[in-house]
């Protein structure tokens, strides 16, 4: 498996330990100004360092629970959280999460490898969608359609599936799918997909851990610089060009689908 000599290392080392607690602070950062999830950047960066893709899926769930929980607490407090959408869109996500993670530990390692270089292209359309429904966001009800039975088991399912299979909160799609099926504002589908991601990576979790897929301690690195990224890239949101920010983001994506890819290929061999 490839992996940089100098990165090869002991993921419960001191040095390794924080250096994902450092990388999770990054992630975190990314995720508060964009509203992304860290498991874009965790998994990639975890297979540099010699994990296999689906222990990497797995310990990625970790940071992404964390960071979930941190951010739907403090929207509970401030009484922003619907509590009964989230739970909506969560229900269908449960047992999908639970495939998505049957589904990884059975994939063979390029398959996953091609599927997630896929996923950060497909992100990439879904940041530029939901750019475009925010500029002509409408001014209906935030929760008039949350309800309606068909978009909400759709909008959970991809979730579920998309979180076990690959180690990722999926809010991006989540949030875009909102606002374009469901007629919710940005602010009010993010605060519902931040809830639902906990519930869904539970899930998810629970079937990695069965599997022994997980590796706690350094997921637990990740998710604590994860919540500490969070609050910084919330603040430093007002003071960064969103559109600059949001094209960095995305080069980044098309190397790492290109890394993913390459990856790919050379388990093919």
């Amino acid at each position: 498996m490839f992996a940089f000599p100098l990165i090869r290392m002991m993921l419960n080392s001191p040095l390794s330990l924080l250096l994902l607690a450092t990388l999770g602070v990054f992630t975190g950062i990314v995720a508060g100004v964009l509203g992304i999830g860290g498991g874009l950047l965790i998994v990639p960066v975890l297979s540099l360092m010699g994990v296999s893709l689906v222990q990497a899926t797995a310990t990625s769930l970790v940071g992404v629970l964390l960071s979930a929980v941190s951010g739907s607490i403090q929207n509970w407090r401030k009484g922003t959280l619907n509590l009964r959408a989230a739970g909506s869109i969560a229900l269908f996500g449960l047992p999908t999460a639970q495939v998505g993670a049957w589904l990884g530990d059975r994939l063979q390692e390029h398959w996953l490898a091609f599927s997630f270089a896929l996923l950060m292209l497909l992100t990439i359309y879904f940041m530029n969608l939901k750019h475009r429904l925010k500029l002509r966001e409408c001014s209906a009800d935030e929760t008039a359609g949350i309800y309606r039975l068909m978009p909400v088991a759709q909008i959970g399912l991809l979730a579920g599936l998309l979180s076990g299979l690959f180690g990722i909160g999926g809010g991006v799609v989540m949030v875009s799918l909102q606002m374009l099926m469901l007629g919710e504002s940005i602010k009010s589908a993010v605060r519902t997909s931040l809830g639902a991601i906990v519930l869904i990576a539970i899930s998810g979790l629970l079937q990695h851990s069965f599997n022994s897929n997980v590796l706690w301690l350094p997921g637990i690195c990740l998710g604590i610089g994860g919540i500490i990224g969070a609050q910084l890239g919330t603040r430093l949101l007002p003071r960064m060009s969103d559109r600059l920010v949001s094209r960095l983001f995305q080069s980044l994506l098309v190397l790492l689908a290109a890394y993913m890819a390459w990856k790919g290929f050379n388990a093919l061999q």
